[in-house]
């Protein structure tokens, strides 16, 4: 069978998105606010009929879906596929350093070329297959009537979605990037995935974390 929709649901805020820092698998808590931003998307979530729930092995996925499993009495299934694309080298580093660091990684990513993140990161393709796979997975396992809820990151949930779509990563650059606590949601019909809605939030996420 095949799950009848499927909800992305990029984590709350960190310490290190406020500051502009790729945080990649670095395994950051969410701050304050992200705590706050998980607890209004929950409420909102609670109507959405969900029936089944995965996450990211990191803690702000976890922290974020907690909030999900207070309100819908459900327990997440941990895997580490959704984790967030590896940045290797550049966990920290803000986007100034990083382009000190490879001048032309702005120029390569835009252009939708299979830019590994660090040399000791993944590349897009690489997290957006891992998740892609892991999508199929959760999805294929569900019924025609479960709706399906996957807390994971910005980055590896736009590749992932592209992918899962049947999208290249040039294809993958035409949609923004996740805010916080806001999420994907896709729905199947006549035997396609379509998507429904896209970066849907509770309230006003934050915008600048990178990789996340």
């Amino acid at each position: 069978m095949t799950a009848g929709r499927l909800l992305l649901l990029r984590h709350g805020q960190t310490s290190w998105n406020a500051t502009g820092r790729f945080q990649g698998q670095a395994d950051i808590e969410l701050d304050d606010l992200g705590l706050a931003q998980a607890e209004q998307s929950a409420l909102r979530l609670q109507h959405e009929g969900i029936t089944r729930l995965w996450s990211s092995d990191l803690i702000r996925t976890r922290q974020t879906v907690a909030a999900v499993e207070a309100v819908t009495g459900l327990t997440a299934t941990l895997d580490k596929r959704f984790r967030e694309i590896s940045v290797g080298s550049w966990e920290g580093l803000t986007l100034a350093e990083v382009v000190a660091e490879d001048p032309g990684y702005l120029q390569r990513e835009n252009a939708g070329e299979d830019v590994r993140r660090s040399a000791t990161g993944e590349s897009l393709g690489e997290v957006a297959e891992r998740v892609r796979e892991a999508l199929v997975d959760v999805t294929e396992e569900a019924e025609a009537d479960d709706v399906v809820l996957v807390s994971t990151h910005g980055l590896a949930s736009r590749v992932g979605m592209a992918a899962f779509l049947g999208l290249d990563l040039v294809g993958a650059r035409q949609f923004s990037g996740i805010r916080n606590c806001h999420w994907i949601s896709l729905a199947r019909v006549h035997e396609r995935w379509r998507i429904e809605a896209y970066n849907t939030g509770a309230g006003e996420g934050n915008l600048s974390g990178l990789v996340g």
